[in-house]
């Protein structure tokens, strides 16, 4: 019964934390460059997007930007690493590749 209780509170744990991208791109700082409809130091996340739209293999380059960092891509401003795990780092990439 107490391993079934701590599976499902690790379980909603973890399904919060995917569906909180907002909040997590504010509590790792990246809304200071970004911002959903507009540029800001970075690109817009709509225009990120509509950029990678169609691309089978932009999740996994946007995780792993968003993690290491990325120059060039977008002008001479570059993006430094950020302090994220693998998982906090996908699921901003998910998030941001979702933005219409």
């Amino acid at each position: 019964m107490q391993k079934s209780i701590l599976l499902t509170c690790a379980f909603l744990l973890i399904a919060g934390a995917a569906q909180a991208s907002p909040e997590l791109a504010k509590a790792k700082n990246c809304m200071t460059c970004h911002a959903i409809d507009k540029k800001i130091v970075g690109p817009a996340y709509k225009d990120i997007a509509a950029k990678r739209a169609g691309d089978k293999t932009a999740e996994a380059a946007l995780t792993a930007k968003i993690k290491a960092g990325s120059k060039g891509e977008w002008g001479q401003v570059p993006m430094p690493p950020n302090n994220v795990t693998d998982a906090e780092a996908a699921t901003l990439a998910k998030w941001v590749l979702s933005q219409k």
